[in-house]
């Protein structure tokens, strides 16, 4: 891999740049918190070489929504659902618009 493919892919949503500690800082929360949307399954974080968690932009997203939910009084699995199912409406609105312009 060379230097030019590493930094394509810091523009990837998808791409796992940032370790726990990183991530935790920039959305404001703690390593627990991390580790407790993922045993809830909100996230799957991906594992380094060496078994570390690694996240990505697209996964911070998500962590930061179940923060503002949790920051809110909702308990952290509702926050994990509620997002899940969020994420479910989403996807079928946009099956929804694909098939109505497929339609018409």
């Amino acid at each position: 891999m060379t230097a030019d493919d590493s930094l394509s892919r810091l523009d990837d949503d998808d791409y796992p740049a940032y370790t726990m500690g990183r991530a935790a800082e920039m959305i404001g929360t703690t390593q627990s918190f991390l580790r407790a949307i993922g045993d809830a399954r909100l996230i799957t974080p991906l594992r380094s070489p060496g078994g570390h968690r690694r996240y990505s932009r697209y996964q911070l997203r998500i962590a930061a929504r179940a923060r503002e939910l949790v920051d809110q009084g909702t308990p952290i699995e509702a926050a994990c659902r509620i997002i899940i199912l969020e994420d479910q409406l989403e996807e079928a609105q946009r099956i929804n618009a694909e098939h109505r312009r497929a339609a018409s």
